[in-house]
């Protein structure tokens, strides 16, 4: 052994040090008869609730849009609505109803053409992590002969959110464009150093996945998938956690990775949801499984359970936002799991969005919430940090009014303000488990 088989090798033992085989349930003998029995010979968007005779709901979710005749406007009405949607077509160029151009991800992300890309191939990018929480990385050129000859059952998977640290890596970022579905993120707010990861970049061998999870400070996602084919499951918020898990149906000799979640838990969750389908337990249960197909966009809304297995190699891009239309839930998350954060954050939306400032002020005192750094701003702290929010304000205006034709001033808008600012995760005028 040597060379990338050598370095994977010792990724594999770093990230799973108790797991002596990584082969022991012979996944990839069994991973073809899989696809073909389960996956491929069913509708490709299906719903189960054991309640109702027909497995297939009136109303289809997720919900199929196209970006080439897809308004922001009327995408919102489903972010409002918190309902998942698959939209087609943009890596292909379209956004909001028109062609804007193709992204270059389209193209240079194929796997194949990755293989040629000598400016990443020595780049080391994150594919796990150890029991300490360190992150291990390995160069692309060992992952991807990896990816084409491993045979685990549940491969290493590059899941990087990083790649914007060096000058070789930050390409990636021009290679991609936010839908402008998803353009408003307010945790644009606060600087890149002090906000949460929230953009990756995805390779994933076929057999690996993510497990069932909702994405965390209530935050949304969109995931872009440039090659290869993913298999999504979805359960409705009102879901208990302790049902999508399965715990109690996890044998003991058993692993609990996205194969074997799809392989052998679901199965199990939806044979005693129609058991017991009249128990208190899975009242009201139901699950959305679907296959993304390379160049769609997968919109995920807060509080939704999901879990993805690549059922190919796959190369996608995911990030996760905060709008204005998910921010209450976003907000009551924040204040508690990311306090410094948070009063950071308040102080920028009580310049910017004073109408979002507001609720979230509304929403502390409703129930007698005291944020933990707001005590420490003194009258002179915070007089002293409007007038420095102020003199951005006006420097912003200065610049806005430099940039713009004398018949097109005025007073610009939070979308104008984005053109200008940094603070806004993509200042590429530029991809979301």
């Amino acid at each position: 052994m040597g060379g990338w088989e050598e370095r994977m090798e010792k990724a594999r033992r770093l990230h799973r040090p108790s797991l002596d085989d990584w082969e022991q349930d012979n996944m990839h003998k069994r991973f073809p008869s899989f696809l073909k029995e389960k996956i491929r010979q069913q509708p490709n968007y299906t719903c189960f609730d054991p309640n109702k005779s027909s497995q297939l709901k009136e109303e289809q979710l997720p919900v199929v849009l196209d970006a080439a005749t897809l308004t922001r406007e009327e995408f919102y009405k489903y972010e409002r609505e918190s309902i998942p949607a698959v939209i087609r077509n943009i890596p292909a160029g379209f956004d909001g109803g028109e062609f804007i151009g193709a992204w270059p991800a389209h193209e240079k992300w194929q796997l194949e053409n990755l293989l040629n890309d000598e400016s990443l191939l020595e780049r080391k990018f994150k594919c796990g992590e150890d029991d300490d929480g360190r992150n291990i990385k390995v160069r692309l050129n060992h992952f991807l002969n990896y990816t084409e000859f491993n045979k685990d059952d549940s491969p290493l998977y590059v899941f990087d959110s990083n790649f914007d640290d060096d000058k070789v890596a930050d390409r990636l970022l021009r290679d991609y464009r936010v839908p402008s579905y998803f353009k408003e993120d307010l945790f644009g707010l606060v600087s890149e150093s002090r906000r949460p990861p929230y953009r990756w970049f995805l390779i994933g061998p076929e057999r690996s996945g993510t497990c069932v999870h909702i994405d965390p400070l209530g935050t949304s996602a969109w995931n872009t998938l440039i090659q290869g084919q993913k298999r999504w499951v979805l359960f409705p918020p009102h879901v208990p956690k302790s049902v999508v898990k399965g715990r109690n149906l996890i044998r003991e000799d058993e692993d609990d990775e996205a194969i074997h979640y799809f392989m052998n838990i679901l199965p199990r969750i939806k044979r005693e949801a129609r058991s017991l389908r009249s128990s208190e337990k899975y009242e009201n249960f139901c699950c959305y499984e679907f296959t993304q197909n390379a160049g769609e966009t997968i919109f995920i809304p807060n509080g939704w359970w999901h879990a993805v297995l690549n059922l190919s190699h796959t190369v996608a891009v995911t990030q996760n936002f905060c709008s204005p239309r998910n921010f209450d839930k976003v907000w009551m998350k924040t204040r508690s799991g990311r306090k410094r954060m948070a009063w950071k954050w308040l102080c920028r939306l009580e310049t910017e969005y004073p109408e979002l400032y507001r609720r979230a002020r509304a929403m502390n005192a409703a129930d007698g919430f005291i944020m933990k750094y707001e005590a420490q701003e003194t009258d002179k702290e915070r007089e002293e940090r409007k007038r420095k929010e102020e003199k951005v304000r006006r420097r912003e205006q200065t610049r806005w009014d430099f940039d713009c034709p004398a018949q097109d001033r005025g007073t610009p808008s939070k979308s104008s303000n984005k053109k200008v600012k940094r603070t806004h995760m993509n200042s590429r005028a530029t991809v979301s488990p």
